[in-house]
């Protein structure tokens, strides 16, 4: 048997737990690593795909988790993700919920996947599911009324006060999601960004805090990610509860809706210039490029000696590049360095000395795209 990485919260925390002695808390960390689940394979939805993390282990407080919100916020803008909704909920929320209607603890797992399914087999699917698993349908019908509800969260949080006031769970839940919402506006994110959904469960029994999950609204094309906090799987491997809270999202789901919306101009290469290679001149074009490397350029260094100028400047421009530079025999022995612009075949000629310093001011002339190079996924 092969056992494959699910996600990569649960090898955190087994890092917290062996080097528990070694790291200063609060610890922040981001990962960027493949993992693999046993889904169906459709659209936005893979097999094995990229799943990028961020996480705070160490601290209770719930400006961790307004931090994950925002970073997660931050992220998604800067690939043209700007109109989106945070739907924030609590689970221990949701074990209130649970109790309210009568459900016996022992059943509340079944009550927060059921829940879960709202978007997808809607309300009387859902009541169904409950029923079949042996919740009374008065005991589902009731979970479902309070469940649904969902707004701003000074609206719904009055509502629940009132609502759930016997249940202990329930003082500890609003003084978390007050906090919150409150550092929330401290990390800028505007009241209208957000809203308190109590049909947000979040699959994963790991999660004991606030959970979060981000829809992108234009385009419309739901879930882009989602976050939550952890307090005891820390705990599972080390014996004693640790506060953990992170945020995740799945890059080639990202990179699809980048693509499919064309929300970035992607440049089809990274590098900005191109040195051509004369015959037999290879070795010094080479020296052309590493200085320029070394000046901090991304450089491509032509391997078409064999080939004529104009091949190699087609060659470069059908890249994306915008900038070749060009040092031939006779250009060498005069100390000299031609610079042309790909897009304009406009070109200059200057001491070779200068070649960097004029190089930088060719490319602050030319508009390139600023996004950046988006792998396909395949």
């Amino acid at each position: 048997a092969v056992g494959l990485r699910y996600d990569l919260t649960v090898p955190l925390s087994r890092v917290v737990a062996m080097h528990q002695n070694d790291l200063v808390l609060p610890f922040k960390r981001y990962q960027i690593a493949p993992v693999w689940r046993a889904e169906k394979p459709q659209r936005g939805r893979f097999r094995e795909f990229w799943q990028c993390d961020a996480d705070i282990v160490g601290s209770p407080s719930m400006a961790a988790d307004a931090e994950g919100v925002a970073v997660i916020l931050e992220a998604l803008a800067e690939v043209g993700l700007h109109d989106l909704t945070v739907r924030v909920n609590h689970r221990q929320l949701l074990v209130a919920l649970a109790r309210v209607a009568g459900v016996d603890q022992d059943r509340a797992g079944g009550v927060f996947r059921a829940i879960d399914k709202l978007d997808k087999i809607g309300r009387e699917g859902v009541h169904a599911e409950l029923t079949r698993g042996g919740i009374s349908a008065d005991a589902a019908t009731r979970v479902l009324d309070l469940a649904t509800r969902s707004g701003r969260p000074a609206d719904v949080l009055g509502g629940l006060r009132h609502d759930l006031t016997a249940v202990p769970e329930v003082e500890g839940a609003l003084a978390d999601l007050d906090a919150l919402f409150g550092y929330l506006a401290g990390f800028g994110i505007d009241d209208d960004r957000y809203v308190l959904d109590l049909a947000l469960a979040r699959g994963l029994d790991y999660y004991t805090g606030p959970v979060f999950e981000v829809v992108a609204e234009r385009p419309a094309v739901g879930s882009v990610a989602g976050c939550g906090r952890y307090d005891g799987l820390i705990g599972s491997f080390l014996g004693r509860d640790v506060p953990a809270t992170g945020v995740s999202l799945g890059l080639e789901r990202i990179i699809e809706v980048v693509q499919e919306h064309r929300l970035l101009d992607v440049p089809e290469t990274v590098a900005e210039v191109f040195v051509v290679a004369f015959p037999g001149a290879t070795a010094a074009a080479a020296r052309l490029a590493t200085e320029l490397r070394q000046s901090g350029l991304r450089t491509d260094l032509s391997l078409l000696a064999g080939r004529s100028i104009g091949d190699q400047f087609r060659y470069a421009d059908r890249r994306g590049i915008p900038v070749a530079v060009i040092a031939g025999p006779d250009e060498l022995e005069a100390g000299k360095v031609a610079i042309k612009h790909l897009g304009s075949g406009d070109q200059e000629t200057f001491a070779l000395a200068d070649m960097t310093r004029e190089v930088r001011r060719a490319l602050s002339q030319e508009e390139r795209p600023a996004g950046l190079a988006v792998p396909v996924a395949t």
